[in-house]
């Protein structure tokens, strides 16, 4: 198993950092691959607000998920750079393609695309669209999908698609990405349809951000069950789990860490919580040495990349020394 990072990427993401500096981002990531951390990823919104998580209603912009990759590109030459996840409806799907077979090259192979349908309804007034239902985000979501993975493997050859939500008309990518047959496309969420999806149209399955091994051993075995159906073999889809982590070196260094999250935590959102309280809910907490017990437990259910989120909402980090802690549990459990 490796470790990935949410990287900082909102107002809110740093304490103290508000608007967020392109160089509090680059150093989070460089510190992640220093600690060996092996890939580092993204969100994509348009506009953001962390109200569902406790944080409070202000609307937050980040920097754009595909520009930012492909600036880390260049100023990272290990880690992995990924998109958790990109939102189907933002972008044309040929214009999407080219973004990312482009940033594949600036990165020498190392893109991991993270595909979702989407569920921030701003987001789609925002681009003059009525938000589908459900069933129409996930048809949408699977044409895109088909049509990454044809383009991507195209070798330049013109692809044409007549979906009933996306079309091309002889499309080319030229140059197409570096990986071959093209990048990993990761499916993000954890429905019963959604996980069909995975096992029909992707290489892998994604979801964050709390959860409990019993828990998530019950909806893989709702993918097994997916990948039986259309007879494919569960071990072919990469599995990544992101979680929020608080980890310290022994317990007084753990409740340190969690004092100073809590106290920076955007709208006092854990205000009265104590430390067992937020590793009660499905979260990667506790020592170097309990952490380590829980990464065997992931493992051992097949998680290929474990992505922090040390922080209390998603994209966001407390404390840069908060990456050291679970990337010293890591090694502990070997390779």
């Amino acid at each position: 198993m490796e470790l990935g990072l949410a990287l900082p990427q909102y107002g809110f993401s740093v304490p103290g950092d508000d608007p967020l500096r392109w160089e509090t981002v680059v150093a989070h990531a460089r510190r992640a691959a220093e600690l060996g951390y092996g890939s580092l990823w993204l969100s994509d919104h348009l506009i953001w607000d962390i109200e569902k998580y406790g944080g409070g209603a202000a609307e937050y912009t980040p920097f754009e998920v595909l520009t930012a990759l492909g600036a880390l590109a260049r100023e990272l030459t290990g880690p992995r750079l990924g998109t958790l996840v990109i939102c189907e409806a933002l972008r044309p799907i040929g214009v999407l393609a080219g973004a990312l077979a482009t940033i594949d090259r600036l990165s020498g192979g190392r893109l991991e695309v993270g595909m979702g349908a989407g569920y921030h309804e701003p987001e789609y007034r925002a681009i003059g669209m009525e938000m589908p239902p459900p069933g129409v985000r996930l048809a949408r979501l699977r044409e895109a999908v088909e049509i990454l993975h044809a383009l991507f493997a195209s070798d330049g050859h013109p692809v044409s698609a007549d979906g009933r939500y996306h079309r091309l008309d002889g499309a080319r990518l030229l140059p197409g990405p570096t990986q071959a047959p093209g990048p990993p496309i990761h499916v993000g969420g954890k429905g019963d349809r959604l996980l069909r999806l995975v096992a029909e149209v992707a290489d892998g399955w994604n979801t964050v951000w709390a959860w409990t091994p019993e828990a998530y051993r019950g909806r893989l075995d709702v993918l097994h069950r997916a990948c039986d159906a259309v007879e494919r073999d569960p071990a072919t889809v990469t599995l990544t789990l992101g979680l929020y982590t608080v980890v310290g070196e022994d317990r007084a260094d753990l409740e340190a860490r969690w004092r100073r999250m809590q106290a920076t935590a955007p709208n006092g959102m854990l205000d009265g919580l104590s430390v067992d309280d937020w590793r009660g809910g499905g979260r990667l907490v506790g020592t170097v040495e309990e952490v380590a017990e829980q990464l065997v437990q992931w493992e051992a259910l097949g998680v290929s990349t474990l992505i922090a989120c040390p922080g209390p909402v998603p994209f966001s980090v407390t404390a840069l020394d908060d990456l050291e802690p679970l990337a010293e549990a890591r090694r502990r459990i070997g390779s």
